[in-house]
């Protein structure tokens, strides 16, 4: 497992946020683009790449409108050809409305197409229920084939982009919608299914993947620190596929796993890592900090709608004393 050479400082919240997720990997495609002819952009009319200068790629820049089914469809065929398309829409969509299409045409056939997935988890949560995407790595990691992708801040995003383009096979990319705090500077470069330990601790491990969930447990990790409590803590970037030595040692070495993820409990990464543990046979307790089963109701900006469903440091860290409270009665 990669290790930084100095701990981060735990981020909060209301830091300063980066630029977006979305406009870093918007940027880098355009240049990436130009430079390998293998790259064509498919847009569902998503409005992000309009200010772009395509230059001499102009040709592979093609814009097929509100139709993410057809759009998966086209990529398809054009990775059958021997492209490598990156599927541009929200991520509400990709993995529900395209699914068939993702599922039979792209992963099916194992084919290279990397699916952008933007405003996922509650960032587009000023769009109400339906543009929530709370669904979108259960659906996809499930697909035999898929590598599923979650950068934590936008020079995460830049790295895991370009490591995405040495990937076999396709690839769903979960970004979000506004700006994010970044994680810190001289951390380990990013390999895809390795998670990158941004803490280290004995007593329980706290396992996150995406921007808000990973700064919430490095806050809720210094917290426990103020009151004994040695948490580490991995960035679980790419959730398929799982790191599952990292998962191992953690059952292994500390008395819980607590997972961090802007998703609904169910399915997504704290399923995945509780499927490794299970079969562990070992006493080490899995608590998921997640959206419980009911819809984020109402409309709000992305973190009044995280404290709302409980996806905040204080509920990590809450989470964690139960957890080993549990430990101890046992």
């Amino acid at each position: 497992m990669t290790t930084s050479t100095r701990e981060p400082v735990p981020a909060a919240v209301e830091a300063p946020a980066a630029r977006p997720s979305r406009e870093v990997y918007r940027d880098l495609l355009a240049e990436l683009i130009g430079k390998d002819e293998r790259l064509v952009c498919l847009d569902s009319d998503t409005g992000l790449f309009s200010s772009v200068d395509w230059g001499a790629a102009q040709d592979r820049y093609v814009n097929l409108g509100i139709a993410e089914q057809n759009m998966m469809g086209v990529a398809a065929g054009l990775a059958r050809c021997g492209r490598m398309p990156f599927a541009n829409t929200m991520a509400a969509f990709a993995g529900t409305r395209a699914l068939e299409a993702v599922k039979l045409d792209i992963a099916l056939n194992n084919l290279p197409v990397r699916i952008a997935a933007t405003h996922s988890g509650l960032s587009a949560g000023h769009l109400g229920s339906t543009h929530h995407a709370l669904e979108d790595l259960a659906v996809m990691r499930l697909l035999p084939n898929m590598t599923v992708l979650v950068p934590a801040d936008a020079a995460a995003t830049e790295e895991l982009v370009r490591a995405s383009l040495d990937v076999p096979g396709p690839v769903y990319l979960r970004l979000g919608r506004g700006g994010t705090p970044d994680l810190g500077a001289d951390l380990p470069p990013l390999r895809v299914g390795v998670a990158q330990r941004l803490r280290s601790g004995r007593d329980v491990t706290l396992i996150a993947t995406g921007p808000y969930p990973v700064l919430a447990a490095l806050a809720a990790a210094k917290e426990l620190a103020d009151e004994g409590i040695a948490a580490g803590v991995l960035n679980m970037h790419t959730v398929k596929p799982l790191d599952v030595d990292a998962v191992v040692e953690a059952a292994e070495t500390t008395a819980a796993v607590v997972t961090v993820e802007e998703h609904w409990a169910a399915g997504g990464l704290g399923s995945a890592i509780a499927e490794v543990v299970a079969g562990l046979g070992v006493a080490c307790p899995v608590r998921r900090v997640a959206v419980q089963d009911r819809f984020a109701a109402g409309s709000g900006g992305q973190q009044h709608l995280l404290e709302r469903n409980g996806i905040t440091a204080e509920a990590v860290a809450a989470e964690t004393r139960r957890a080993l409270l549990g430990r101890r009665v046992g």
